[in-house]
Parts: C-alpha cells; structure tokens; sequence
C-alpha cells in the first residue's frame, strides 16, 4: 500500500486566477501531490487564466472555484497563499498544516493598465510563468 500523497491548498482572494493557475500547474507538473486551490472569496474561473494556460498545454477547464471553509483543513500538509489579501484572511490552521506565503502580482490588475488585448493577455502569461517556477520548486516533502 502506498503512503498518501501530499496535499497542498493554494489560496488567493477569488480563487480565480493565480490560485487556480498555480493549481492546474501542480496537477500538470507534480502528480505526486494532491493539488487543491481555494479562496476567501469565489469568483470562477478568469477567462484569460484558462485561455494563458491552454496556450502551455495545461487545462484547467475542470476545475471550479472554491471557497476555503469547504476544505476539511486538518487533511492539508501545506497552505500557499499568493496574494496579500489571503494571506491576511487566511484562516487559522491547525499546527500540523505548513504556511507558505508567496505573492503573485494579479494579472486582471496588471491588465487594466494596458489597451491591447495582446499585451493584456502577455500580463497572464508572464505571471503564469512564474507560477510554474515556483511550483516546480517546491518540494513534496
């Protein structure tokens, strides 16, 4: 019998886009771990998060916004807030879950602030590849 995998919650404010990017890349590139995303708040899933990671292979059509109180909390080994608003509203975990916080810039933001739906597009895709670093590097330990 093998042992179980890992579980890991990703969590963001709307668990619309970095949370679920961050998930997607998880289940893509480390099926060594159980991969989740969750947030504060729900938004569904952005568009152009779905859209920039289709571009690297990966589909996250599946998943679905989720709020973190549907999370039996004591199942996590580890919690990866990406952004700032999370990381203060994340609730208290027990002292068996692992805390990581480490903030992504938020594309729809960074998007605002540009008029071509390119280089819009280009504000997902750059913070879509740091996430696949980050998450690269983790380790499942």
């Amino acid at each position: 019998m093998q042992p179980p995998k890992p579980r890991f919650l990703l969590l963001c404010t709307g668990n619309s886009c970095r949370s679920q990017m961050a998930e997607g890349w998880g289940r893509h590139l480390r099926p060594d771990i159980d991969w989740c995303s969750a947030g504060v708040e729900t938004h569904g899933l952005n568009p152009n998060a779905v859209k920039v990671m289709a571009e690297a292979g990966v589909d996250i059509t599946s998943q679905s916004s989720q709020h973190i109180d549907e999370f039996e909390l004591g199942s996590l080994d580890l919690v990866v807030t990406v952004c700032g608003h999370a990381d203060k509203s994340c609730p208290i975990l027990p002292a068996s879950v692992k805390v990581i916080h480490h903030p992504f810039d938020d594309p729809p933001r960074l998007a605002k602030e540009v008029d071509d739906e390119e280089a819009k597009l280009d504000c997902f895709r750059r913070v879509r590849d740091e996430i696949r670093a980050f998450v690269e590097g983790l380790d499942a330990g």
